[in-house]
């Protein structure tokens, strides 16, 4: 099987209920992309205009990967369109307040799987009719863990819940990961060969964020804590949530397990592991199952008497070695986990399924599928959960 052979195979276009008109101080755009993600498209863009970043604000980050259609709003920003290689900026009309994920009401797919075995054919129509019906697990995938190095690799927001800021420091600006550049491997070298040589480790590094960081460390030796509050705020907030949803798909995990057994649950894989997806549920836990929200962890949660979701909380962060007072990165007041509820299971709306034979592999089938997901959650989860 192959998944976004090109582009065209893998198409997202963000819903919204938005209607702009012609008062308000914020020019709408929609954003059509291929071959670039979210936030170096909008780089483009500020670099075409000189806009400043925050004038701009838009909803969620799309796949490079991938042909996508989002929204975003630039406060008095220029009522034209931009072209620019693969991105095309169309000026819609004005609102009166920015664009953010809030706004965002679904996001419609239309998926092309290729090179898929005729075989296949009816055990895949099965497990999405299974999908349809059940819903999807509505895990983080493994995009959300890009700052994480693999399969027992170390989290930053671990080691900032911890205090271990040093080690998040060194982790965050020096840590291998598999799609570092080779200018970005030589600079994370450096940074591992002269790490506690400040000056020597400045001299050696290019100009750019994390010599910047270095040199505050030259002038203030020791203080690591402070260095981390100076990575950019969009980085640390990366490496929590990163720990957060990591702690969250636990939660959700042990919920499945609890309400199935091995033969009526399958495991899909992930880049940290892999996780069950329910096969059968019995009435009362489809109901449960359909109405579950499972808490962010943090120590911001506050429980209701009673809640039986406490339970599922406590022992997953108790096999982390800690509790919900400590979910938190005391004393730093810029570092704090996010606040709210994510609901256990994800309804596929507007499914359907086509198949034709593959003109990109002869003998082989190609299947496109058209689907709904609410916001925040994750088709490459369809696809697992199609496909294993």
């Amino acid at each position: 099987m192959k998944v976004k052979q090109s582009p065209e195979d893998f198409v997202v276009e963000e819903l919204t209920d938005i209607i702009p008109g012609d008062r308000g101080d914020f020019a709408f755009y929609r954003l059509d992309k291929i071959g670039w993600a979210t936030p170096d498209a909008l780089a483009a863009i500020r670099r075409r205009w000189d806009i400043e970043l925050r004038r701009m604000s838009y909803g969620g980050l799309k796949d490079r990967h991938a042909s996508t259609t989002q929204y975003l709003t630039i406060h008095h920003g220029p009522r034209r369109n931009l072209k620019h290689h693969g991105v095309t900026l169309s000026y819609l009309g004005n609102v009166t307040r920015p664009y953010g994920s809030s706004d965002i009401r679904a996001n419609r797919f239309a998926v092309t799987l290729r090179d898929l075995d005729p075989a296949e054919r009816d055990t895949i129509n099965a497990r999405f009719t299974a999908l349809a019906t059940l819903g999807v697990p509505n895990y983080f995938d493994d995009q959300r863990f890009g700052s994480v190095s693999g399969p027992g690799g170390e989290f930053i927001g671990r080691l900032l819940v911890q205090r271990q800021f040093e080690e998040a420091l060194k982790l965050a600006l020096a840590g291998p990961y598999a799609h570092d550049d080779a200018a970005t491997k030589v600079e994370k070298q450096t940074l591992r060969d002269y790490w506690g040589d400040w000056a020597t480790c400045k001299d050696r590094l290019p100009r750019g964020h994390a010599r910047s960081l270095i040199d505050y460390l030259r002038v203030h030796p020791g203080d690591f804590k402070g260095a981390v509050v100076r990575l950019r705020p969009e980085l640390r907030g990366l490496y929590l949530s990163a720990y957060q949803s990591y702690l969250w798909n636990r939660m959700l995990s042990r919920w499945i397990e609890q309400h199935t057994t091995p033969e009526t649950r399958r495991l899909v894989e992930q880049r940290l592991g892999p996780v069950p997806f329910p096969l059968v549920l019995d009435a009362d836990a489809a109901r449960e199952y359909a109405a579950l929200q499972l808490p962010l962890p943090s120590v911001r949660w506050k429980s209701e008497e009673n809640d039986g979701r406490l339970t599922l909380v406590e022992s997953v962060l108790a096999e982390e070695g800690l509790t919900l007072r400590e979910m938190q990165v005391r004393g730093v007041r810029e570092l704090f986990f996010s606040r709210g509820e994510r609901p256990a299971r994800i309804a596929i709306r507007e499914g359907t399924v086509e198949w034709s034979d593959d003109d990109h592999h002869r003998g082989r089938l190609r299947l496109t599928m058209r689907f709904e997901l609410e916001r925040g959650s994750y088709a490459t989860l369809v696809i697992k959960g199609l496909t294993g």
